[in-house]
């Protein structure tokens, strides 16, 4: 359980002055709050900086305008939600990127929330750890489900016996996700995972600078000086190759200051961003000569 002063903290982080009682209402406004205000991220992964996934560290990320990645995320939002009054539930999942296969894996924290509804008790999937889905809780009853310009399906899982799967809008970069069904109460279960994705040499993130958001109509990816938003009218890609317009774009879009950084930091930060864009940049075009003085 939070604080008062944490909660409180925490809210205003969100943009409400605060606390309500717990009502469907608030939960929904608090998700698409959590999702556009505070940005899934790999910096302090990238800078060689992790921060433990206790809830009390994962907390103080949200309430010193700072951000994390799913375990950070969901573990501080359920911490708020239970404090406030909401039945939550932590569940064992797995993400399943382009040309992998499905799994549990417990490389994602997942959370469902209960809430009676006309239909009787019902419980929901709650979301603010992958950082560009999905933009509201969804009812965990399988089916599709329009948020603004995307579709995600909610469908039995393949893989967990009794679990759900979410599947992603299909014009994005990764499938979907697997929840077990059972909850889990004590998140040291989720700890060598955490270690694996801040420690390990074997990280996809300990080289990746990486920062998604998900606001109303669109989803925002920043991979490096690359800048992905995907709308209704499909991808838009754009190279931000100055420092100034990247950080504006870094603080503007997703929300992301730097603010645990000095100014020297964060130019060193810059520094090795876009030391390897050049070094890919360069790397494709001697690919692509390569290619060019092979014999038809």
């Amino acid at each position: 359980m939070l604080t008062s002063t944490e909660a409180d903290a925490y809210l205003r982080r969100l943009g409400f002055e605060g606390a309500e009682a717990p009502t469907k209402d608030f939960l929904f406004a608090l998700h698409r709050a959590h999702v556009e205000r505070i940005p899934w991220q790999t910096i302090d992964i990238y800078t060689g900086r992790p921060v433990s996934m206790a809830l009390r560290d994962s907390v103080g990320l949200m309430t010193n305008g700072r951000s994390g990645y799913c375990f950070h995320l969901n573990g501080a939002f359920s911490a708020l939600l239970r404090t406030l009054g909401y039945d939550v539930a932590w569940h064992r999942a797995g993400v399943q990127p382009i040309g992998r296969e499905a799994g549990v894996n417990n490389f994602h924290l997942g959370l469902t929330v209960a809430w009676p509804d006309d239909e009787g008790a019902r419980r929901y999937v709650i979301d603010v750890g992958l950082g560009d889905m999905p933009f509201e809780p969804i009812p965990l009853a399988y089916g599709r489900y329009p948020q603004g310009p995307f579709t995600y399906e909610l469908k039995p899982s393949a893989v967990a016996e009794g679990g759900w799967r979410l599947e992603h809008d299909p014009h994005h970069g990764y499938i979907g996700v697997d929840f077990a069904p059972e909850p889990v109460s004590d998140l040291a279960l989720f700890h060598p995972n955490h270690a694996h994705y801040s420690q390990s040499p074997d990280s996809p993130w300990m080289n990746q600078f990486l920062v998604r958001q998900r606001g109303e109509r669109a989803m925002n990816e920043l991979r490096g000086c690359v800048w992905k938003a995907w709308d209704a009218d499909g991808c838009t890609t754009t190279l931000v190759e100055k420092k100034e317009d990247w950080q504006a774009l870094l603080a503007d879009v997703f929300g992301e200051r730097f603010v645990a950084y000095t100014d020297d930091e964060r130019d060193s930060i810059w520094a090795r961003v876009l030391k390897q864009h050049e070094d890919w940049k360069r790397e494709r075009e001697e690919m692509s000569g390569t290619n060019a003085e092979k014999p038809a």
